[in-house]
């Protein structure tokens, strides 16, 4: 009983900092449903009604609490390492104002929440809800723990993309697997967006501090981060490729707002104090919101037209 309540006042003394732990400001990410949605409203008329949308709104809340879960799970093993970063050394365990016993406990709640509402949803929802947190565990907890790991450290985390794709896709209702080269690409650019965050972190901070931080980068340096920039890039670029011929020929057309999109990110990640080392807060940059704004209703646009000479230019049948 005395542990009991020494649990509700801790926990009524330091609610805020446990809140944090669950960075409810990167929610955001999960937007990256949005390209399962998407293809599942091409694919099937069924996805095309409201009749989706509870299950939609019950798979996005599934999708946050498994995201806090993997966010608390990184806070906790990440803290004595954050005390070395001039920035992150001032989150709630790095600083001591959360007991990492209760924090483990606030793990385990989010996560069991998170998978009690994919049960909801089925069984193919709920393992890839399953496999978003199990990645989670993989990416942070010795002695796997591919952060550490050179380029598996960015493919590793980047991998939730495709399976923020594929909780979208199984939200809307479907069970068979989407595109591959979908799915593909769409972990590229997630690993595209991961290296840049790398890259300007590198910058920020430099070598010495950022080894100390995280082992991965004793063995990067500016030229192989912007060499593993460029190559995710590229990947994304193949296997969209690849969507547009097999897929919907159409969609060729934004490859030029695409290549300047990359182009985009590319020089911000160069900028001093880069904003991408906190993608939360691109949030807050209008000419960037705006940007992915238009992307996305451009995607959609083409996605939801016939063109037929773009397919015969590019000799598709």
């Amino acid at each position: 009983m005395q542990k009991i309540t020494q649990l509700a006042y801790h926990w009524l003394n330091g609610t805020k900092d446990y809140i944090l732990l669950l960075r409810i400001d990167h929610w955001f990410k999960n937007i990256f449903m949005i390209a399962g949605i998407i293809a599942a409203f091409i694919v099937s008329e069924d996805a095309r009604t409201l009749s989706v949308l509870p299950g939609l709104l019950i798979g996005l809340l599934a999708t946050c609490l498994i995201a806090s879960a993997n966010y608390v799970l990184n806070e906790i093993i990440d803290g004595p390492l954050d005390r070395n970063h001039p920035k992150k050394q001032f989150r709630p365990i790095p600083s001591g104002r959360v007991v990492v016993k209760y924090a483990y406990i606030e793990y385990v709640i989010v996560a069991v929440c998170g998978l009690f509402f994919s049960l909801q949803l089925g069984k193919y929802f709920f393992l890839t809800a399953l496999l978003f947190l199990i990645m989670g565990m993989v990416y942070n907890i010795p002695p796997v723990r591919t952060k550490e790991l050179p380029y598996l450290d960015v493919l590793s985390e980047s991998i939730n993309n495709p399976i923020r794709l594929l909780l979208g896709w199984y939200a809307m209702g479907l069970t068979s697997w989407p595109p591959s080269s979908l799915v593909i690409s769409y972990w590229m650019i997630g690993a595209f967006f991961m290296a840049a965050k790398r890259l300007a972190e590198y910058r920020e901070i430099g070598k010495m501090t950022a080894e100390k931080y995280r082992k991965s980068f004793s063995y990067y340096n500016e030229e192989r981060l912007t060499a593993s920039l460029v190559a995710y890039a590229a990947g994304f670029m193949f296997f969209f490729s690849v969507v547009i011929i097999k897929y919907h020929a159409e969609l060729i057309l934004a490859a030029p707002v695409l290549m300047y999109y990359i182009a985009f990110y590319i020089l911000l990640t160069f900028e001093k104090n880069s904003i991408v080392q906190t993608p939360e807060l691109l949030l807050k940059k209008p000419g960037f919101v705006m940007l992915n704004a238009l992307l996305l209703v451009y995607l959609t646009f083409l996605a939801n037209i016939s063109l037929p000479f773009v397919r015969v230019m590019l000799g598709v049948e």
